[in-house]
């Protein structure tokens, strides 16, 4: 077993997905000497940081107090875009479906009310004459924001790594860890061959976090109260008018289907079909045995859906993924210092909708393992909410 000597570095990330690559790159850009860890190859489709595309909008119907982090998170990613070269987000509107009184409708409207967000409230009939691939009931309506698009997961992560190493990151692969222990000085942490000192850890082990992360204090000495949830995604040959599903005219989606569940779709990008997925199976797994292979049961409540909200996409799957949601009991995200060791920052809990924040959330990961606090924007995400009782 080799050792790293006192102070080779000042931060130890473990978790280079989404949170972690973009956390490690803002604390290399300060200057930060930082060690990453990664327990799987890079671009690996293990957790929830790969599948293409993902979603981002304004109109957040979880809750208004994320649009402020959105805002920062939209101009982080234009920010790593000119700083790279790469194309990262790509606007394509965005349209939100349901009963006027649907958790989806109604939370979307009071964000962007609440936030004074551009945003137009469709019925029905308006919808189905401006996006004529979309057959809403007559009782439903819609919300539409020209702001909503979507990013590339594989490439985020990629240049956040790509940008970090440049900056002098040293980010290592096939590196999980064994535990992690706080000592008079600072963190120590160890892999199956290695252990690395550094003065400060940040965690962001996304499915994994649970156990990563530890007893915490003020949850009885409890872990993380987190579930992981295996979800699948599904790319859908249209069966007519393919070209209707381009990003410059078919708008990400989410549609509450009442009882039938959530769903969501972005247009066609590059890999064969239209991405669209059902929002939360209830299918509680363990990310290290979960069941990979995808069954016509996982299917089935997405072709219900597709065949009468949008007809056209009912064609051949072209492609499927598992992915993996780690939720928490609110299903807001848990971003904190760590209540027994002050050295150590995490954050967890990501619950299907997380990969957006991402940009922002590796810069609160960084003012938090440096200076100790961070935006008081990002207050209602700390740990104390989930303490047993309230």
């Amino acid at each position: 077993m080799t050792a790293s000597t006192p102070g080779d570095y000042d931060t130890i990330v473990v978790g280079l997905g989404a949170m972690g690559s973009a956390a490690a790159f803002h604390l290399a850009q300060r200057g930060q000497r930082v060690l990453g860890l990664e327990q799987f190859q890079p671009g690996h489709n293990r957790g929830s940081s790969h599948g293409e595309t993902r979603i981002i909008r304004l109109s957040y119907f979880e809750h208004p107090s994320y649009v402020p982090l959105l805002r920062r998170a939209y101009a982080l990613w234009h920010e790593l875009e000119r700083a790279s070269g790469e194309e990262l987000l790509r606007l394509t509107g965005g349209i939100y479906v349901g009963t006027p009184d649907s958790e989806l409708v109604a939370g979307s409207l009071r964000s962007a009310r609440e936030h004074q967000l551009p945003h137009e409230l469709l019925d029905a009939a308006a919808v189905r004459r401006r996006f004529p691939l979309f057959q809403p009931a007559d009782d439903q309506v819609a919300l539409f924001e020209e702001q909503a698009g979507m990013l590339f997961p594989e490439r985020c992560i990629a240049t956040h790594c790509r940008l970090a190493t440049q900056a002098g990151a040293d980010l290592r692969y096939a590196q999980p860890i064994r535990r992690w222990s706080a000592t008079a000085g600072g963190v120590e942490v160890h892999t199956t061959d290695s252990t690395f000192r550094a003065a400060r850890l940040v965690l962001a082990a996304g499915a994994w976090a649970g156990p990563v992360v530890g007893p915490l204090g003020p949850l009885g000495g409890q872990p993380l109260p987190l579930q992981v949830e295996r979800n699948v995604v599904f790319w859908l040959q249209p069966r007519e008018t393919p070209e209707h599903f381009s990003a410059d005219r078919f708008p990400v989606f989410i549609w509450d289907d009442g009882a039938n569940g959530q769903y969501y779709g972005l247009p066609h990008h590059e890999r064969p079909g239209v991405k669209v997925a059902r929002h939360h199976s209830g299918v509680v797994c363990d990310p290290d045995t979960a069941e990979r292979s995808v069954t016509p049961a996982d299917e089935a409540p997405l072709r219900r859906f597709v065949r009468h909200a949008i007809p056209p996409l009912d064609g051949a799957v072209a492609g499927s993924a598992v992915c993996l949601y780690t939720n928490s009991p609110d299903e807001h995200f848990v971003v904190d210092r760590h209540p027994k060791h002050t050295r150590v920052v995490f954050a967890a809990g990501f619950s299907g909708h997380g990969f957006k924040f991402a940009s922002v959330i590796g810069e609160l990961l960084a003012d938090l393992a440096t200076t100790g606090r961070t935006t008081p924007e990002a207050d209602f995400l700390r740990l104390d909410r989930l303490r047993q009782g309230t």
